[in-house]
């Protein structure tokens, strides 16, 4: 009886455990079937997240365009490569299947085409599998493949192996005008986002919004019947227009890429702008980069607008230019050169030659005379006045160009010898852009204009214009009578048997007027540097003379020269280059004799004319054209007919039966043209001058076929 009662004992107690159990797990039941939520989680929400499949629509950034229309940024399609290891995935492997299932004959046919190892790619594969992961990818070498690459490896036929489309910024052009359109890469979210230049200045404008697209789906990704499908559009980024001219850039980086091999100076900038609007035709900055290859990039930033530099005697037109228009200035006046000592400085300020004598203050502008320019501050002008039209030319103030990280000099004019050292580019810090701004009023007949470097942002989608810009005319400091007066003093310091600018900066077609610049080198507590090369060479130049269409101003800093060699050298070499055939291209006419270094002609009417005709002119003009395959009637050309051509330019004309070019050593920006005639989907790989092309030479072409096209600096 005793034992009975126990093991009842013990059966009830049980009974009431799992009673208890039971209650419990039935109220959480209906709990949960009531609230629909677990731990917080909502369970319908889940569920729907399990069987939805939501993919991003990317929005192309919009592009950037020179001011004729030429592509200086763009958005290119690569692939990410992946593989399916996750052998549920192949639900009847005997039918078809859906993973990577032979990791050796995968990891053998894949490695050549992404340069990899065949056991590293094993080895990923592998991994992937002993971790249970559903993917993966292959790390660097699986990024960024071509359009070539996919098309190889999809010829595999290989199971589980797929591929992701993503866009990468490109620069058609490479190191062209890197520092100034700048960098936009892909951050961890695969987003193209602007870093420096114009891409980080309007990277909001650029980067429009992605859009997606969701549906319902089973656990092998296929789309239900009922799937809910939603669809967001994506918004297309703005494109912009700059004020560039990709020839004029094209002969500025030429020219400096020549200088920076010959001299190996520590830093070059270069600006060319147009006097009578501010605009930007060309401007560069070295040591730059190739945004296509960013490799020990030593400099990032423009030195054109974020780095002050004491600019020399380039200043001195401007200290002129004050005199004149106060009406203290006598060209014919002599005074002493060599030096000039007031009571409150220390040291007196002294040229570089003191054994000019007695010389006239026109002479000594075109000697560039250290005293000739203090004594017309501290004597005649005042150093208030000449403050005052320092601020009018706004050496005190930033030029608000539309870049980024912009920093404007200063002036140091506490005190007297700052005063003088002022007068003649010494001591106070001023930006490249800060003189090229100054110096727009003296081309322009008074008038100073704002710098600026983007013409226009418009929607590609729509054609609608959201913003334009004009030229603004920011301050008169100076009439057109003192400007006619500077220009005429600028152009004999080119042209007087004195001039420091004599035989160094003439153009063979135009005249010049012009300010030579040879700044020292602040060498912190230690003072200025000592030694021929320990200089910034400069030189401030507009052409024609009379009414300047041009304003160049070009820096070079601490060039290695011999022992014999000016520093102007190497910044003459890049004026007359670019100043000459720019000019030229421009189709402005020349104001003194031409000479034949540079020949030009009107291009014929190949749209009417015979093939036979159009080759016969332009070899009777010593023009050797590249011709396009071998139809009768020439059908596109990289020049409209009756506008002016350079000897120095490439024409390409195209006749109705193309055929492949052997474009061996063509550069990018020629090869970039040529494709754009015929309508070529091109793909463009490295940089400097082509080294393979995938359509064989003399084969026949069609409008819209593929192009890939290597380049090599080698």
């Amino acid at each position: 009886m005793k034992n009975n009662k126990k093991g009842k004992w013990k059966i009830n107690l049980l009974f009431g455990v799992f009673a208890s159990f039971f209650f419990i797990l039935s109220g959480r039941l209906i709990f949960i079937q009531v609230s629909g939520e677990v731990q917080g989680v909502d369970l319908q929400e889940w569920a729907n997240r399990q069987r939805t499949n939501y993919s991003e629509i990317p929005a192309r950034r919009g592009y950037v365009y020179d001011r004729n229309g030429m592509k200086l940024a763009q958005d290119i399609t690569t692939y990410r490569l992946y593989a399916i290891v996750d052998e549920s995935f192949s639900p009847n492997p005997q039918m078809r299947l859906n993973h990577v299932a032979d990791l050796e004959t995968t990891a053998e046919k894949l490695a050549p085409i992404i340069n990899m190892e065949q056991n590293e790619v094993y080895s990923i594969l592998n991994s992937g599998i002993e971790k249970g992961q559903f993917q993966v990818e292959f790390g660097k070498n699986g990024n960024q493949l071509t359009r070539e690459q996919k098309n190889e490896i999809e010829e595999l036929e290989l199971p589980g192996v797929h591929f992701i489309e993503e866009a990468q910024r490109y620069y058609p052009n490479g190191l062209f005008a890197s520092q100034l359109i700048g960098l936009a890469q892909s951050n961890d979210d695969h987003v193209i986002t602007g870093i420096t230049g114009i891409e980080a200045q309007l990277d909001d404008l650029l980067r429009g919004e992605k859009g997606s697209i969701s549906f319902q789906r089973d656990k092998f990704n296929t789309k239900l019947m009922n799937s809910d499908e939603v669809i967001v559009e994506a918004k297309d980024g703005l494109d912009v227009v700059l004020t560039l001219d990709q020839k004029i850039q094209t002969i500025l980086e030429d020219a400096m890429t020549q200088v920076e091999e010959k001299y190996q100076p520590e830093r070059i900038t270069a600006t060319v702008a147009d006097p009578k609007t501010g605009e930007i035709l060309a401007m560069s900055s070295r040591p730059s980069y190739n945004p296509n290859d960013l490799e020990d990039v030593e400099n990032w930033y423009n030195d054109v607008v974020s780095t002050p530099i004491e600019p020399g005697s380039t200043v001195k037109a401007f200290t002129l230019a004050a005199a004149i228009e106060e009406g203290v200035y006598n060209p014919k006046e002599t005074y002493k050169s060599g030096s000039y000592s007031i009571d409150q400085i220390d040291r007196p300020i002294t040229d570089y030659n003191k054994s000019w004598g007695n010389i006239t203050y026109e002479e000594g502008f075109q000697r560039s005379s250290n005293v000739a320019m203090s004594k017309l501050v501290w004597e005649k002008l005042g150093t208030d006045r000449y403050l005052d039209y320092l601020k009018a030319f706004h050496f005190d103030q930033p030029t608000e160009i539309d870049l980024p990280r912009e920093q404007a000099g200063t002036l140091l004019y506490r005190y007297p010898v700052e005063q003088l050292t002022t007068s003649f580019g010494q001591g106070s810090t001023m930006t490249p852009i800060q003189i090229v701004k100054a110096a727009t009023a003296l081309a322009n007949d008074g008038k100073m204009m704002k710098p600026y470097v983007i013409k226009k942002v418009f929607d590609s989608n729509t054609g609608e214009v959201i913003e334009e810009k004009e030229p603004e005319v920011v301050g008169e400091p100076i009439s057109k009578e003192t400007a006619d007066q500077v220009l005429q003093a600028m152009e004999s310091v080119v042209t007087s048997d004195v001039g420091t600018a004599k035989n160094i900066y003439n153009l063979d077609s135009y005249t010049v007027a012009g300010k030579t610049g040879t700044a020292q080198i602040s060498g912190g507590t230690s003072g200025y540097l000592e030694g021929h090369e320990n200089y910034i060479f400069s030189f401030l130049g507009m052409a024609p003379s009379d009414d300047p269409e041009l304003i160049m101003y070009i820096t070079v800093k601490q060039p290695k020269l011999s022992d014999n060699e000016s520093g102007s050298a190497p910044v003459s070499f890049i004026f007359k280059h670019v100043m000459e055939n720019g000019l030229h291209y421009l189709n402005i006419q020349p104001d003194k004799e031409q000479k034949e270094t540079v020949h030009q002609m009107e291009m014929p009417d190949w749209e009417n004319d015979s093939k036979e005709t159009v080759i016969s002119q332009l070899a009777d003009n010593d023009f050797d054209p590249i011709l396009i395959g071998d139809g009768e009637q020439i059908v596109a050309a990289n020049m409209d007919p009756g506008t002016t051509v350079l000897s120095t330019q490439k024409l390409i004309l195209v006749t109705d039966q193309p055929r492949m070019p052997d474009l061996s050593g063509w550069s990018i920006r020629s090869v970039t043209e040529f494709a754009h005639l015929i309508g070529l989907d091109l793909e463009v790989i490295g940089s400097g001058y082509v080294t393979n092309q995938s359509i064989e030479p003399n084969e026949l072409i069609e409008e819209g076929q593929y192009l890939l096209t290597e380049f090599s600096t080698e």
